[in-house]
């Protein structure tokens, strides 16, 4: 009985404990940062979609590859994002927190598509900033 109670609690914590820890935000910054780049590539899934996208090199260098995270494909399609919207070759603007560790990749707060239109990619479906 005590094995059986024992292995029932063990299973039920393994089973919370990646719940919670999946959402922490703490590998990015604080603050918004705004990146240009051309769409390389679109993964809408769960349970977060993904955009890559290539930016110019500071000062003519080298153009580098950005994974920009956002929220899930349901999340997305309900406010009017598919495969359609962002296409391979546009041209995006996004607002997103960086990573904290300077690689190329950062958590999605808003994206301007090439129609000018500005969708909130994390899922909050806040106003879009007066300054983006």
């Amino acid at each position: 009985m005590r094995f059986t109670l024992g292995f029932v609690v063990v299973g039920l914590m393994a089973l919370t404990m990646p719940a919670g820890a999946h959402h922490s935000h703490g590998l990015y910054e604080d603050a918004f940062t705004d990146v240009t780049g051309v769409v390389k590539e679109l993964h809408l899934l769960v349970p977060h979609s993904f955009v890559y996208i290539e930016v110019k090199g500071a000062n003519g260098g080298e153009p580098q590859l950005w994974a920009l995270e956002g929220t899930s494909r349901q999340g997305l399609e309900r406010i009017g994002v598919t495969k359609e919207y962002v296409k391979i070759g546009d041209t995006i603007k996004a607002r997103c927190h960086v990573l904290r560790d300077k690689s190329n990749g950062c958590l999605l707060g808003y994206v301007k598509a090439s129609d000018g239109s500005v969708k909130d990619w994390d899922g909050g479906q806040l106003a879009v900033p007066a300054d983006f």
